[in-house]
C-alpha cells in the first residue's frame, strides 16, 4: 500500500521507516527541510537504536522518500498517518496548533484528490478531539464528509523511546478507532502479523486508550517509587518487595481490580490503606499516592449518592439490592454500599434492603454481632423477600448484579435503576438507567 506519514518526529521518523521495511511504498512529509534532507539522504532524522541502518535500507531500495509537499503525498497516497507533536500549552492544556494546520492541508489536497483516501490521526489527543476538532476542520477544507468521502480513523501508538523498532514490531496494544471499513482494512494491512491482537474500537475510545495507559504508566512509576520511600523508613529491600509483589500475575499484576464500578471496601483494604499510612507519617515519609488512592474511593461513594439524590423522588424512598461490600459474601465491614445508606438514611429516605447473603434469620457469629451492635440502623432495613424491596420503591439501587438474573424486566417498568455492580449493556438501553462510570 501506499502511505504517507505527516511528521518526521520521533512516532513519523520509526512508523515510516517499518511500513517501509515490510514493504509499503513510504513518503514521508515534514515541514523542517533539515528533516526531509536527512530521509532524501538515507539517514534516521532522530536517535534511536536500529533506525539509522533500516532507514538507509529502505531508501536505497526506493521505498521510503520525504518531501515537505503535503498535496503531493496525498495525491499519491492510499492513507495517511498524521503524526505530528501535540505539546502542552502554557495552562498545560493540549497544543493543536500543528494538528489543525496540517489537517487543513490534508483537507485542501482532498478536495482536488479523486479516489477514496484514508486520513489516520497518530497524534496523541484527548478523547472527543477528533469529533470536535480534526474531522471538522478536514470537511471544511475538502468539502467531503468524514466516513464517505474520505475514510476516517485514529490509531494510537505505544512506542517507547530506546526499544521503538521493538515495541512497533511486538506492540504490547492495537487499537484501531476506524469510523469505516475500508479505513479499517487499511489499518489492518498495516498490522497483518499480528491482526489477530487488533481491538476495533470507537474513535473516542482509541484516543482515551492512549491517555489512560501512559496515566496508568505514570501511576505505577509512582506507586514503586512511594513503596520503595516507605520500605527505606522500615530497613526493607524495596526492590524485593516489589519483585514479589510483581510475581502475582493472578491478581497484582493482572486484569483483577481494574474493572470501573464502585469503590472498595471490606474487611482488608481500607484498614491497611489506613494502617499504612499512618505508619509511614509517623516516619516522616509522604504518602500522595496512597493518601490519593483513599480520597478517590470516597469520591466514588459520594458519585453514587449524587446519582440517588439529583433523582426526582416525591416519598424518598430507596431499594437497595446488594450491601455485603462484594458479592457471595455477608461481610458488611466498611461496605460501601453501608456508607451510602447511611448517608441517604442521614438526608430522611426511607431504606428498603435485600442481599440474599445478609439476613438477619442467617447470620451468624461476629458477622451478627457487627450488625447488632454497630448497625442496628441497617439491621431494621434488611428484608427476606427480595419482590417486597422491588415493590417498596421506585429507586433500585443495584450494588451486586446477581440479585438481578432471575428477576423478570417486568416488575421493574417504570422504576429508575442505579447500577453501581455493571448490569449487561441492555439494561443501559432503558429511559431511566444511570451508570455509576458508564
Amino acid at each position: 500500500m501506499k502511505v504517507a506519514i505527516i511528521g518526521i518526529g520521533y512516532v513519523g521518523a520509526v512508523t515510516a521507516a517499518c511500513l517501509a521495511r515490510d514493504g509499503h511504498d513510504v513518503i514521508a512529509v515534514d515541514v523542517n527541510p533539515t528533516k526531509v534532507a536527512a530521509i532524501q539522504n538515507g539517514q534516521a532524522p532522530i536517535i534511536e537504536p536500529g533506525l539509522p541502518e533500516l532507514t538507509a535500507k529502505v531508501v536505497a531500495e526506493g521505498r521510503l522518500r520525504a518531501t515537505n509537499d503535503v498535496a503531493l503525498a496525498i495525491a499519491e497516497a492510499d492513507m495517511c498517518l498524521i503524526c505530528v507533536g501535540t505539546p502542552s500549552n502554557n495552562v498545560g492544556g493540549l497544543e493543536l496548533t500543528y494538528v489543525l494546520r496540517v489537517a487543513a492541508e490534508i483537507g485542501a489536497a482532498l478536495k482536488k484528490r479523486a479516489g477514496f483516501h484514508s486520513v489516520v490521526v497518530r497524534s496523541t489527543i484527548l478523547p472527543g478531539t477528533m469529533d470536535s476538532t480534526v474531522i471538522p476542520a478536514l470537511e471544511a477544507a475538502s468539502g467531503k464528509k468524514a466516513g464517505k468521502g474520505f475514510g476516517i480513523g485514529y490509531y494510537p501508538e505505544f512506542l517507547r523511546e530506546g526499544t521503538a523498532i521493538k515495541d512497533y514490531d511486538d506492540p504490547g496494544l492495537i487499537v484501531f478507532g476506524a469510523r469505516d471499513d475500508a479505513t479499517f482494512e487499511h489499518l489492518s494491512s498495516l498490522q497483518e502479523s499480528t491482526s489477530h491482537r487488533v481491538q476495533r474500537v470507537e474513535i473516542r475510545t482509541a484516543e482515551g486508550v492512549k491517555y489512560f495507559c501512559n496515566a496508568w504508566h505514570a501511576l505505577k512509576i509512582s506507586f514503586a517509587n512511594e513503596v520503595g520511600n516507605i520500605c527505606k523508613a522500615h530497613g526493607i529491600d524495596g526492590p524485593e518487595v516489589m519483585e514479589a509483589l510483581v510475581s502475582d500475575t493472578r491478581l497484582n499484576v493482572s486484569k483483577a481490580y481494574l474493572r470501573p464500578g464502585f469503590a472498595y471496601g471490606g474487611s482488608c483494604l481500607p484498614k491497611d490503606l489506613r494502617a499504612l499510612r499512618q505508619s509511614a507519617r509517623q516516619l516522616n515519609v509522604p504518602t500522595p499516592v496512597l493518601d490519593g488512592t483513599g480520597a478517590a474511593n470516597e469520591v466514588q461513594i459520594d458519585q453514587a449518592f449524587q446519582l440517588v439524590t439529583r433523582i426526582k423522588n416525591v416519598n424518598r424512598r430507596v431499594s437497595f439490592l446488594g450491601v455485603s461490600f462484594k458479592p457471595d459474601t455477608d461481610d458488611l465491614r466498611e461496605s460501601p454500599l453501608v456508607l451510602l445508606a447511611e448517608r441517604l438514611l442521614g438526608k430522611g429516605y426511607d431504606i428498603s434492603i435485600y442481599d440474599a447473603n445478609v439476613r438477619m434469620s442467617r447470620l451468624t457469629g461476629a458477622n451478627l454481632a457487627y450488625v447488632l451492635d454497630l448497625l442496628p440502623h441497617i439491621s431494621r432495613m434488611l428484608r427476606e423477600d427480595i419482590e417486597q424491596v422491588l415493590a417498596f420503591s421506585d429507586v433500585v439501587i443495584v450494588g451486586h448484579a446477581k440479585l438481578l438474573r432471575d428477576i423478570d424486566p417486568a416488575k421493574l417498568a417504570g422504576k429508575t435503576i442505579i447500577d453501581l455492580a455493571g448490569l449487561p449493556k441492555e439494561w443501559r438501553a432503558r429511559q431511566e438507567y444511570y451508570g455509576i462510570c458508564w
